[in-house]
């Protein structure tokens, strides 16, 4: 492991990796850094006791320079101020730190999706650290600080972005590094870390819990690890394709035993339960009608829903039907109604007028089987409007690419998803009265004793059996993450 260690370093970019593959001696480096990357070292934690006081202080100084050269400062300075201000990491080479397992970890950041870039490369060098060790009570006191506090820094943002991601639009890192997010800390998980033997396995332990995630994440470790060391081609679109997707699974909270699940790009929806997954189609929003992410809980659903058409429908569709055709409003069950809730006739003087001010009028549509909500809908709270589904036009869930609604999500054998539900809440006594609601197109509405969370994500990948799945990418939002992750400019142009 010490030959490992000596003749590992800092590699920048997936590029340059490939751009160097070639050579006996290259072959032997990344072969030796694979087996250090996925065999992590365990040293006994020593806390280093400094009695010198100029170098707490050359801490407190390092702490203090420009904010802007640390990416969690606040957290970094919680982290030293509970430590006393010593030194973490550099020591003699006679102390056993668990310094070389974090510049490991940060040598094999590409294993998790992650960029080199992130983790101040050009500072935290072997050379620098294997200087700062050989010659630690002749060392620069300051120098000894700013690695200290760099490596202190990066190991933090390493947690950060394994637990929360990179660019989570709900912990931007300002936010996190206030330390109000919640039971979370970063510099807790650290310290922990530290003190503990297997200091690699406390680190990862930051990482979602699902097994989707886990999945991805081992087989990217292959891809960046293993097959490159062994001199497979591995297409870049790949590994940039699971960093993405990587990213997007950090931002789902993941430690819930029940929950649901929808994938867009998939058109699939899946029931997560302790002992088993439950799978059923679903049609999402058209490239115009987008199908938000989110997450939400589900708390109740009803049978025989009266639905309230959104009014962009009501303005774009609905009138300019009912105007061509006097008998579709009845066909399809639409009433219209003005502010008041005053019924209006819909002759076509009266759509005439409602065509003049539609904003001062809205529309319902009836129960029935052509209803378009189905025999059931599931309601969850968000700021979207938008809600899942069935749907009287079952015949659409046989095609492949399903984005073909206005936003809502539209489930297939609604009708199952129900009773699993009502299965999972301890109320399979209740799934008769079920059946016979929705036999008999009775609203009835069904509320849960403990709501299941619903998490809408946006995966343009998975891995199955070994294998990495693709998804085409609807809505065009792969580019925009990849240019955010990569630091690449956008085109101004479509191509």
């Amino acid at each position: 492991m010490k030959i490992i260690k000596r003749i590992a370093r800092r590699y920048h970019s997936a590029k340059s990796l490939y751009a160097i593959i070639g050579t006996g001696i290259t072959l032997f480096y990344f072969t030796m850094q694979a087996l250090a990357c996925s065999t992590p070292a365990s040293p006994n934690s020593v806390k280093i006791k400094d009695g010198d006081k100029s170098v707490s202080k050359s801490v407190v100084s390092a702490l203090a320079t420009p904010k802007n050269e640390l990416y969690f400062p606040l957290s970094v300075e919680r982290f030293y101020e509970k430590n006393d201000y010593k030194l973490v990491w550099v020591a003699p080479d006679t102390i056993k730190t668990h310094v070389s397992d974090a510049m490991l970890l940060l040598d094999c950041v590409l294993h998790y999706g992650l960029s080199h870039k992130d983790y101040h490369p050009n500072d935290l060098t072997y050379d620098k650290l294997s200087e700062l060790r050989a010659m630690a009570s002749k060392a620069d006191d300051p120098e000894k600080a700013r690695f200290d506090v760099l490596l202190t820094d990066a190991m933090i943002t390493f947690i950060n972005n394994l637990h929360y991601g990179k660019l989570n639009p709900d912990y931007l890192a300002a936010k996190i590094d206030s330390g109000n997010t919640g039971k979370f800390s970063a510099e807790a998980l650290l310290e922990k870390a530290l003190q503990q033997g297997e200091f690699m396995k406390v680190i990862e332990s930051a990482q979602p819990a699902s097994k989707e995630y886990a999945g991805m994440q081992d087989h990217m470790r292959k891809l960046t690890g293993q097959y490159q060391a062994d001199c497979y081609e591995v297409p870049q679109e790949d590994i940039q394709i699971m960093a993405i997707n990587l990213e997007r699974l950090r931002w789902i909270n993941t430690d819930d035993q029940a929950y649901i699940q929808v994938n867009i790009p998939a058109f699939m929806l899946a029931f997560h339960l302790p002992d088993t997954v439950y799978q059923f189609k679903t049609i999402v929003g058209t490239q115009a009608n987008p199908t938000p992410a989110l997450q939400s809980t589900i708390g109740y659903f009803t049978t025989a829903p009266d639905w309230k058409v959104p009014q962009n429908i009501f303005v774009k569709e609905l009138l300019p039907n009912a105007l061509k055709d006097n008998t579709y409003l009845e066909k399809n069950h639409f009433a219209i109604y003005d502010t008041k809730g005053n019924y209006v006739q819909p002759d076509r003087f009266k759509l005439m007028m409602v065509r003049q001010s539609p904003e001062k009028y809205s529309a319902r549509q009836s129960s029935g089987c052509d209803n378009a909500l189905g025999l059931v809908v599931f309601r969850f709270p968000n700021v979207y409007d938008v809600y899942l589904h069935d749907t009287p036009e079952q015949q659409l869930f046989a095609k492949d690419e399903r984005d073909l609604s206005h936003g809502c999500i539209r489930v297939e054998h609604a009708e199952k998803l129900a009773g699993l539900l009502l299965k999972n809440d301890g109320a399979a006594n209740k799934l008769k009265d079920l059946r016979n609601a929705m036999e008999q197109y009775q609203t009835k509405t069904f509320k849960l004793k403990k709501a299941v969370p619903i998490k809408i994500t946006y995966l343009t990948c998975e891995v199955k059996e070994g294998l990495l799945i693709t998804y085409k990418d609807i809505y065009g939002l792969d580019k925009s993450l990849k240019a955010a992750l990569y630091e690449e400019k956008l085109a101004l142009t479509k191509e």
